[in-house]
């Protein structure tokens, strides 16, 4: 994770993710990962609640990657690294699957 405004980078390995998957409208799919991280790679000390907003369209396309603290945007990026660590595992086949899936909301 690189922190605005330093030139220190953390790189994170996140070992699995805990997914909520929500469609938000006939375009956007909303997603929060819970990672579960290498214990080599420990999050940043200050931050309190490590997770990652990923906004999909509807066929699974990532189109951004927010890292959050206490489910608000944070002084925080992630690295290429740490990037590509998400797509993967938001390229899985059940991961597609279950956005497909997704029925549109009431």
């Amino acid at each position: 994770m690189i922190k605005y405004g330093s030139d220190h980078i953390t790189e994170l390995r996140f070992t699995s993710f805990d997914a909520t998957i929500e469609r938000r409208d006939d375009q956007w799919v909303d997603i929060v990962l819970r990672p579960t991280l290498d214990e080599g790679t420990p999050v940043p000390d200050d931050l309190i609640q490590f997770t990652l907003y990923v906004i999909c369209t509807l066929d699974g396309t990532i189109v951004q990657m927010i890292p959050q603290d206490d489910d608000c945007d944070c002084e925080y990026q992630l690295t290429f690294s740490e990037k590509e660590q998400v797509r993967a595992y938001m390229m899985q086949p059940a991961i597609q699957e279950t956005i497909s899936g997704l029925t549109p909301p009431q």
